[in-house]
């Protein structure tokens, strides 16, 4: 089990990280955030496992994660935010977990709207954005990450669509590193967001992505909708040019059409 202290000497950060709730397994880590969150946990503090047995993706899919091989961890914050602006958080969380991977890696990272990190093309990371509001404001937001840091394989139906650090550098890591790092970059950024500055995050999170101009298959509730991917709205959205006009999405799985 990562323990307390090793995940916190070292640390950097005024406020992520202070407080660490640590398992060898557990249901789920935002399962557990929301629970202290809602218990008047403060910001900053994170749940961590080593094995998830019911660890959740977007829609309520399982969230595939060897035990002992990657990060698993949910972070819980309290901005005080629009709660227009609420639906940018996601590209918070996916931005400052490219600046860490890149800084550790040496590797250009993707952001794949909306809450998805691909390197080489391929899902390394999935981050999941629970938020619960209290008289019409923002009362606590619980980021879950799941980072596949030392996996070496998938079963077969993700080996064409999941890889880990330790495949695309060919090197394992040092997981209480990588963790520290997160850490750092999520908090450098959340400095501006946690006063609905997201000037600096959208910077980072539109340069890396690559399907703006592009042509995408949006799958919602099991609805497909083509389109070119036009602009974000300004509330998080993505914007597509559709046979029925613009049409604006807050959820969905997205695949870009090949070249």
């Amino acid at each position: 089990m990562l323990s307390t202290e090793e995940l916190q000497q070292g640390l950097q950060t005024r406020i992520f990280g202070k407080k660490v709730f640590s398992f060898d397994a557990i249901d789920s880590t935002n399962t557990c955030a929301k629970t202290l969150a809602i218990a008047g946990m403060e910001e900053g503090t994170v749940v961590i496992a080593e094995y998830q047995t019911a660890g959740r993706g977007r829609f309520g899919k399982l969230w595939q994660a060897e035990s002992g091989s990657n990060l698993l961890f949910s972070l819980i914050i309290r901005p005080t935010l629009d709660n227009k602006k609420v639906g940018l958080l996601p590209l918070f969380a996916v931005a400052g977990v490219a600046l860490a991977i890149e800084s550790i890696t040496g590797l250009h990272c993707e952001c794949k709207w909306p809450n998805d990190l691909l390197l080489n093309g391929k899902k390394c990371c999935g981050i999941l954005m629970e938020s619960a509001f209290q008289n019409n404001s923002l009362d606590y937001a619980v980021i879950g990450i799941g980072l596949n840091v030392n996996q070496k394989s998938f079963s077969k139906d993700l080996e064409d669509r999941a890889t880990s650090l330790n495949i695309e550098c060919g090197k394992e890591f040092d997981s209480v590193y990588v963790f520290r790092q997160i850490m750092t970059s999520l908090e450098s950024l959340y400095m501006e967001v946690r006063i609905g500055n997201f000037d600096t995050t959208l910077k980072r999170w539109k340069s890396r992505i690559a399907m703006f101009g592009k042509q995408i298959t949006l799958t919602q509730a099991n609805k497909e909708t083509r389109g070119h991917v036009i602009a974000l709205a300004a509330d998080g959205g993505l914007i597509l040019e559709t046979t029925e006009g613009q049409l604006t999405f807050y959820a969905g799985d997205v695949t870009i059409k090949k070249d």
